[in-house]
Order: structure tokens, then C-alpha cells, then sequence
């Protein structure tokens, strides 16, 4: 493990620091007094953290918004390069961000743990916000001393409590929680201006903004949109561009077709196909999660049938949805045995992420 990249106010490194460490799966009752020793720092401190879970990201949000210098540690790159607390914070020369590289071969499953020894070695203080005691914090604690463990703590602060059913969001609340968190203030900033329980913010940014894999999805088809040339001289049209929408239970059979049906003129006759976009942070060697179900393959395939045309998978991987490390045009007729033997997915590998696709990628 070694620092790679660093962003921002290196001096930072030189004053004394505290470690936030917490499991995932922090239970709601511990939110309060998280935040409530979040809230006990001043500019006068200085937080390490990291944001690989929930409540270590909301640490972070509530530790800028607080303007508590921050030292972020993230692996191999950093990707939230438009969270608008950290550039407020990075101009204001009161964060910096390390960037460290991995020692072992993707999946072998170290990173966490050799993450942790090597970050802790650099704090003076830690701060345990959850420790799971199964979980791969837990071991590394024994011996170490100035350790804090806020869960053991008493405090005088409310009980985290369930909202009421009958407390409805205005209006005026949900403007509210839509200009802070996209201003990416996080959950506890939110909560202390709309002063209801942590469980029921959440559930409400959830219930009014689009979920994380759906924006991430979103982000995708973008991406791979653009690498059609549909200016007026070129050949590609976009006849149809499906966006999955739901009620509850209740959604359109067209949520079941592909994203993109597309339209080729510039042969002697015009080609239609469709493709469908899916983005994964990595592919496993064993794929034990299918990223396309075999009902979701059926359907793709009884679909090319019926419209008689060729369907497409497009696979970005890794990176970040908006620019993929890697990307694969794969027809829907392989797609099965790619997710069975994920070693042959090399036969489909786009040689440049970025370019203009050509036709001849689409006529397998």
C-alpha cells in the first residue's frame, strides 16, 4: 500500500489526526451520536476518513459542511470530482485527498484490511463510530491504544424514533432536502434544518430523488449515446430511447425491451438494431451475479424475433459510468456464454473507449 496521487492541502498531513473508523450497516440508533461527536470538532481538528459505506460518506458531508479539515483516503483514483462540498473545501485549502494504490491482484479481497493498518499508522487518535465484531476492523484494534469507541458511549441525546404516519412532507420540506442534497450536504445538515429522524430523511431523499443505480444507468446510456454521430451529414438516427419507469409494482411492458433502437442509412438500405447499456465497477472472474437475468436474455431475444432485428449488448467497465475504463459490444446470442466463461469477454473488447462506433461493430 503507498500514496499514488494527492489532492489539495498537504499540510494537513503534518497536524495531529483522527481516525474515523465504522463498519457498515450502522444501526439508526447510532446516527445520533456519530453526528453528535461530529459536531463536537472544529476547525481546530483534523478527520481522516474514508467513503467506501454509507455512514462513512456522510461523516465526510457533515465534517465539510462543519468546516472540519478532512483528510479523504480513496483507492487507485478519486471520482467525485463534482461533490460541490469537497471543491468548496479543496479551495478553501481545508481538505486534502490521498490516493492510494492497491498491493494484491483485484478480487483478492486485502484491500479493506491493508487499507485500514496502513491508514491507521498515520492517525494519532481513532474514533470507532460501529465496529462490527465479524467484520474486518474489529481485529485490527487489538492492542492499539488512544481508541475511542463512541457506541459505548454515553450521551444525553433523543433516541433515533421512527417518523409517524401521519407526518406528511410539505412541499416546503422537500424543496428544502433537493437544494441541500444536491448540494451534497448530506443526511445529518439535512436533518437538523427539517428536524425529523435520520431514518425518515433518508427514506424521503430516496422516495424523491433517482436511486444511485438508476442515475448511474442513466450516466451510462449518455455516455454510449454520444459515441453515435447523429449530426445531420451521418448516417446513425435514433428512433427510440426507452427510459424504465415504474409505479410502486406497477411498470410498462416496454421496460422490458432494450434502451436504444437505432437506425443505419448509410449503405444501400437502412439497418435497424437495438442496443441495450450496462455499467459494472468490475466484472468478477466467476460472475456469481448475472448482470442480465436469463428471463431478461429471453425477452431480448424474443424481441429481436418479433422486430427482426439484431440486439446488442454494450458493457462499460470500471471507471465511471460518464467515461468506462473499458468497453464491449457483445450480441445478444453470445451474452449467455460470456456470463458462463467470463474469460471470453476479451473477444468483444473495444480497442478505444472513446471513438466513433462504426457500423462493422454492429454487423456480428
Amino acid at each position: 500500500m503507498k500514496i499514488i496521487d494527492t489532492i489539495g492541502n498537504k499540510s494537513l498531513l503534518e497536524r495531529e489526526k483522527h481516525l474515523f473508523l465504522c463498519s457498515k450497516h450502522t444501526p439508526y440508533k447510532l446516527y445520533d451520536k456519530i453526528f453528535h461527536w461530529v459536531d463536537s470538532l472544529s476547525s481546530e481538528d483534523c478527520v481522516m476518513c474514508f467513503n467506501s459505506s454509507e455512514m462513512e460518506d456522510e461523516v465526510m458531508r457533515a465534517l465539510l459542511v462543519n468546516g472540519v479539515p478532512t483528510i479523504l483516503v480513496v483507492m487507485n483514483r478519486f471520482t467525485d470530482k463534482y461533490n460541490v462540498q469537497i471543491v468548496k473545501a479543496l479551495s478553501e485549502q481545508r481538505m486534502l485527498i490521498l490516493v492510494l494504490e492497491r498491493d494484491e491482484p483485484r478480487g483478492a479481497g486485502l484491500t479493506p484490511r491493508l487499507r485500514n493498518q496502513y491508514v491507521m499508522q498515520m492517525a494519532e487518535h481513532i474514533v470507532c463510530g460501529y465496529i462490527d465484531k465479524n467484520g474486518s476492523i474489529f481485529p485490527l484494534l487489538a492492542g492499539v491504544k488512544d481508541v475511542r469507541y463512541l457506541e459505548e458511549e454515553k450521551m444525553s441525546i433523543a433516541a433515533e424514533d421512527r417518523a409517524p404516519v401521519h407526518q406528511r412532507w410539505t412541499v416546503w420540506q422537500d424543496k428544502i432536502v433537493l437544494r441541500m442534497f444536491y448540494e451534497d450536504m448530506g443526511l445529518h445538515a439535512i436533518k437538523k434544518i427539517i428536524d425529523r429522524p435520520y431514518l425518515s430523511v433518508r427514506n424521503r431523499i430516496r422516495a424523491i430523488t433517482m436511486p444511485e443505480d438508476v442515475l448511474k444507468g442513466r450516466e451510462f446510456e449518455d455516455f454510449v449515446l454520444e459515441l453515435f454521430d447523429m449530426n445531420e451529414a451521418n448516417a446513425y438516427s435514433l428512433l427510440e430511447w426507452r427510459s424504465d419507469k415504474s409505479t410502486g409494482e406497477i411498470s410498462p411492458v416496454s421496460n422490458t425491451y432494450p434502451d436504444f433502437v437505432l437506425e443505419y442509412r448509410g449503405g444501400r438500405k437502412k439497418v435497424k438494431f437495438s442496443v441495450e447499456c450496462k455499467w459494472r465497477s468490475f466484472i468478477s472472474q466467476r460472475m456469481t451475479k448475472p448482470i442480465i437475468t436469463p428471463e431478461q436474455l429471453a425477452r431480448y431475444k424474443e424481441f429481436s424475433v418479433e422486430k427482426k432485428q439484431d440486439v446488442f449488448i454494450i458493457l462499460g467497465v470500471g471507471g465511471e459510468p460518464s467515461m468506462p475504463d473499458d468497453l464491449y459490444i457483445i450480441p445478444i446470442h453470445s451474452f449467455a456464454q460470456i456470463q458462463s466463461k467470463p474469460s471470453l469477454l476479451g473477444m468483444y473488447k473495444r480497442d478505444k473507449v472513446s471513438k466513433w462506433f462504426s457500423i462493422e461493430e454492429f454487423k456480428r
